[in-house]
């Protein structure tokens, strides 16, 4: 093929974009006035148009494709939300450390970094912030983890010590707030701890964009929102929707119900679950005893799936089983957010294989947010993790 001869035109248009699904209506070529290079105008049927330069100073020809213009109006959309992508540095405690990494796989806008966590002879903590300097004016949050006292107060030393680097902001994102089912007073004398811990988080040091944002998922009782002073923006998640995603999967997904254990968890879930048929049951006595009852809806035949905020020991959610059970239900499982299981408790849940609901789970479901009982149960039937990764990844770009 001569250089100063322009090809023919293709008959076929095979490298159009092969995403394009509106039928062709028009081709045309469009030569240059040196005769070294040709483009082809393609119109399709909802008034796009593409265009396909073809060069033909080397060989083989090179197809150009050049998509249709974008708007000014568009570009100006696009480079305004590249220019809000916000850039985070994610510190961690060591707990935390396989759902940093989870975290950090969902966007290439988190960056993990490092601390030292080492202690003194006398078991004080001796801390180190790997590259204090480098966060400056950056994006910092750290993921905490208050599995127990123990681990508070040095979580706590650098939760106060990052603000105050000259970063533009802070996130502090506690999956589990630990004492949030002690947040009321029956007896004088009774300490509420909740309020306690938020006093402890609220004094937080200002950093330099504005109070720092606390992320927490499935808190036990929204009003302790208002236990949190100024210095701090609460922002409640759940991880409801990762149950709703995982229900989706399953082959018996049109024949589910949701039962909640108290009044309080179909307070705390009912509007997000809303679509299930629901099931309500409630603690009642007898005698010297509570047992549990179904106040409301039906379970016979029907695969139910138990849903609560936390469990510990485990006992409310067995004696809910028995009940959904006996009266009819084809399948248990459940769905707690925070599966705390202390001394290992975890281990009264059996896997049922098939036909025995009132002895067995068919699926026990619970995040990452409480990272000791994660390691326990993995493998171990019938037991799921849904991980927080991604709605965490997503909170940090708030």
């Amino acid at each position: 093929m001569s250089a100063t001869t322009p090809p023919s035109p293709p008959q076929r248009l095979a490298a159009l974009p092969s995403h394009s699904s509106n039928r062709l209506r028009n081709c045309t070529p469009i030569r240059s006035v040196n005769r070294k290079d040709f483009s082809i105008r393609c119109e399709f049927e909802n008034s796009q148009r593409w265009t396909i330069g073809c060069v033909s100073s080397t060989d083989p020809i090179h197809i150009i494709l050049k998509p249709p213009s974008i708007p000014m109006a568009s570009a100006a959309v696009l480079g305004s939300s590249r220019k809000n992508f916000k850039r985070v540095c994610l510190f961690y405690c060591n707990e935390m450390k396989d759902l940093a990494e989870r975290i950090a796989s969902q966007s290439d806008a988190i960056e993990l970094r490092n601390i030292t966590w080492r202690t003194f002879e006398d078991g004080f903590p001796n801390l180190f912030i790997s590259n204090a300097h480098g966060i400056r004016g950056q994006h910092v949050a750290f993921l905490a983890s208050f599995s127990s006292p123990v681990v508070i107060f040095e979580q706590l030393s650098v939760i106060y010590a990052l603000p105050k680097l000259f970063v533009s902001s802070f996130t502090l994102v506690l999956p589990f707030f630990p004492t949030g089912t002690s947040e009321r007073m029956e007896d004088e004398g009774d300490v509420a701890t909740a309020f306690t811990l938020a006093r402890i988080l609220s004094n937080t040091p200002v950093p330099r964009g504005g109070p720092t944002s606390l992320v927490v998922f499935d808190i036990h009782a929204l009003q302790e929102r208002f236990y949190f002073g100024d210095n701090i923006l609460p922002c409640f998640e759940s991880g409801i929707p990762l149950l709703l995603n995982r229900l989706q999967q399953l082959p018996d997904s049109d024949n589910i119900s949701i039962a909640f254990p108290d009044d309080g968890a179909w307070k705390r879930f009912h509007k997000q679950l809303q679509h299930f048929p629901m099931i309500v049951c409630a603690k009642v006595r007898e005698g010297d005893q509570r047992i549990v009852r179904i106040k409301e809806g039906d379970p016979a035949g029907r695969h139910v799936v138990i849903v609560d905020d936390l469990v510990q020991s485990g006992g409310t959610l067995t004696e809910c089983q028995k009940v959904l059970a006996k009266h009819g239900a084809q399948k248990i499982s459940a769905y707690v957010t925070h599966g705390i299981f202390p001394n290992r408790s975890w281990q009264r849940f059996s896997h049922d294989k098939g036909g025995s609901p009132e002895n067995g789970m068919t699926y026990f479901w619970i995040t990452d947010s409480c990272p000791q009982t994660v390691k326990e149960v993995k493998d171990k039937k019938p037991f799921e993790v849904l991980s927080l990764a991604a709605p965490i990844a997503a909170a940090l770009q708030i």
